[in-house]
């Protein structure tokens, strides 16, 4: 496992990335050779502990806060662990190993107060297939482009129960 640590704000200690990384071994039963990001931040009291995984051309993302970092990195590998499984089939049925790739973040300061600007590469996908990245990202929302009529479509959680689907009107 490739495993990549970020402190924001915080000092990490080689025990914590130790430990991180022996819990971080049980995300080695569902993939041969996951990529992990694990970013850790503190703000006054309270921890919050991001994991990003990139395996077989999929994002999983997770995120917990908690007075403990470890408490917090426990907590967001159990959520990520359980986004895993309850999608394994769907994505064993329905998504390509390669629809994905990982997304390259970059930020500037804009006038109009964009303060970051995310770049990504629309993979020609269903709407099944753009919900299930959604939630196994944990995002609100995600951008794809539809596989039947190759254009920029966006799905998105709605506040009472489903989810809604955006498409462009000519």
């Amino acid at each position: 496992m490739n495993t990549a640590f970020i402190a924001r704000k915080i000092t990490l200690s080689d025990s914590f990335k130790e430990k991180a990384e022996q819990r971080l071994k049980k995300l080695d039963r569902f993939f041969d050779d996951p990529r992990v990001q694990v970013v850790v931040s503190t703000q006054k009291e309270t921890a919050t502990v991001e994991l990003t995984l990139w395996a077989d051309g999929m994002i999983y993302r997770a995120e917990k806060q908690d007075t403990d970092k470890l408490e917090a990195l426990d907590d967001a590998l159990d959520t990520l662990i359980r986004r895993i499984r309850k999608n394994k089939t769907k994505l064993q049925k329905k998504v390509k190993a390669s629809a994905f790739e990982v997304p390259e973040d970059t930020y500037e300061e804009d006038p109009l107060d964009v303060i970051r600007t995310k770049e990504v590469e629309l993979r020609p996908m269903t709407a099944e297939e753009a919900i299930l990245q959604m939630n196994l990202l944990g995002h609100s929302f995600f951008v794809y482009e539809d596989a039947a009529t190759g254009a920029v479509n966006v799905v998105y959680r709605r506040s009472e129960d489903g989810y809604g689907l955006i498409v462009p009107k000519k």
